[in-house]
């Protein structure tokens, strides 16, 4: 069932849909998630140092490479799907008398698609972000002199001096 007309043989009458405006709009929101995630997380192929026998590094690796699959996929389903809904009032009909209509499940697969391309992304930034090891506690204020001097200082007074001072000085060899 749509809503295509025919109202004289060869033409087809489209009603306006906002299909071309949320479709684009939707691949828009798509490519600004998967930018934002993948900014945020890194790009797996640059880490410095790379764990490939870790587990987490392994689950990252895979939610990447499926990420950026159904990225393009759903990227693709919602474009084409936005461009074929931007059919305007009267147009000619395609291959002697059919009047051109999107199949039904182009913008509901775009979508799923969509999710599963974001979820996955979020499950690469989740493994990548634990498996870096824990940052190491390093001690606070060390070397660092903190209270009063050790050493006193110099005062214009006369200082007692017991009078063995001297002698025991002397005999330390």
């Amino acid at each position: 069932v749509s809503d295509v007309q025919t109202s004289t043989p060869g033409e087809c009458i489209y009603p306006r849909s906002p299909a071309l405006a949320l479709g684009l709009l939707s691949a828009v929101a798509l490519m600004l998630a998967q930018s934002v995630i993948n900014a945020v997380a890194g790009c797996i192929c640059c880490k410095r140092h790379p764990v490939p026998s870790d587990t987490n590094w392994s689950v990252a690796l895979i939610s990447f490479i499926i990420s950026w699959c159904t990225f393009i996929i759903a990227f693709l389903l919602l474009l084409t799907g936005a461009a074929l809904n931007d059919q305007r009032g009267e147009e000619n009909m395609y291959f002697g008398s059919f009047c051109y209509v999107v199949k039904p499940g182009v913008f509901s697969g775009g979508a799923v698609l969509s999710l599963a391309s974001v979820a996955l992304a979020i499950v690469y930034y989740v493994a990548l972000s634990s498996s870096k090891s824990p940052p190491t506690i390093t001690p606070q204020n060390q070397g660092i002199a903190m209270g009063q001097p050790v050493i006193p200082q110099q005062s214009s007074e006369p200082v007692f001096v017991h009078e063995d001072t001297y002698n025991r000085r002397q005999q330390i060899p």
